[in-house]
């Protein structure tokens, strides 16, 4: 019987866990649970014995996978997957996966809220602004990015878009193409973030963009702050003082904004994005889903260490 393992720091809601455990159940596969863990050696002790783990936000760093020492397979529930060392698990003959589309419209919605805090001068009081009619630059075009498009259209913005390698999806459905990065930012009055940290992405969002930014623009951050080059964006803030940061993330120097930035940013006290009931089954059970398909059939469709 194989045994697959859930590790899950922030744990799935109830309902998920056990759909998640009907589908093993069916598949004649023995579920181990590690929910709320505090210690690194009770992940270790955990991923010991087992062929397959689902994880979310929780470290499987080189140690984590020489420690197991029968895994096949790792899933993680989301989207990113910057949080599993994918040299070590392709060095150790294990299978990465993701379960790309399913918290989309989780942080769409996030990254509409964030956007409309900022422009409502963070609920203040004071006098704000609407999101119909302004312009929103997408900065990638993931299933995230394709989701706030969704929205946005529906709220009567003006939507933009740069990416790199859906350019022809992106012009299929009306979306208009900026010809570069430093041309979205440009043109933009709110540019959402949705590019994976890692390769060129990483520390992308520097000076060399950051200066196109509208003085009273707002930028949203729902991917990752290793995206974002952080002394460049203080630095552009201090020029423009009319310019926000709304970021489903703490960056390093939380500090600096604070002493210099008050009342013009945000940051979710732990990554949201994902965090709705809806999100959290929909990549629970797809996780379940492609462990079993990959035992059963060889699917690897979702790998993400090839």
């Amino acid at each position: 019987m194989r045994k697959i393992l859930i590790a899950t720091e922030k744990p799935f809601a109830p309902v998920a866990v056990k759909k998640i455990s009907k589908i093993f159940e069916k598949a004649g596969y023995e579920l181990q649970l590690l929910e709320k863990y505090t210690e690194k050696q009770e992940l270790l002790d955990a991923v010991a014995n087992v062929e397959a783990a689902i994880i979310r936000s929780d470290k499987f760093d080189k140690e984590v996978l020489n420690a197991g020492k029968n895994l096949k397979i790792v899933v993680r529930a989301g989207a990113g997957y910057d949080n599993v060392d994918l040299d070590a698990a392709t060095v150790n003959n294990i299978v990465v996966m993701n379960t790309p589309g399913q918290n989309s419209n989780a942080v769409a919605e996030l990254a509409i809220g964030l956007a409309i805090m900022g422009l409502r001068e963070m609920y203040s009081g004071k006098p704000g602004g609407e999101m119909r009619g302004r312009t929103l630059g997408l900065h990638g075009f993931g299933y995230v990015a394709r989701n706030v498009f969704r929205i946005a259209r529906a709220m009567g913005m003006k939507v933009i878009v740069y990416t790199r390698y859906s350019k022809g999806a992106a012009a299929a459905i009306g979306l208009k193409v900026a010809k570069s990065l430093e041309d979205l930012y440009e043109k933009s009055d709110i540019v959402s973030i949705h590019v994976p940290a890692r390769g060129e992405h990483i520390k992308s969002v520097s000076s060399e963009v950051l200066c196109h930014l509208k003085d009273g623009s707002i930028l949203v951050n729902t991917a990752r702050k290793e995206v974002i080059n952080e002394p460049d964006l203080v630095k552009c803030m201090e020029e423009k003082p009319g310019i926000k940061y709304m970021s489903d993330l703490t960056p390093d120097c939380e500090a600096e904004f604070e002493e210099k930035f008050p009342g013009r940013f945000f940051f979710t006290p732990k990554k949201a994005g994902a965090q709705t009931a809806e999100a959290n089954l929909n990549a629970g059970l797809a996780a379940a889903q492609q462990i079993v398909d990959f035992f059963e059939n060889g699917d690897n469709t979702h790998q993400v260490n090839k």
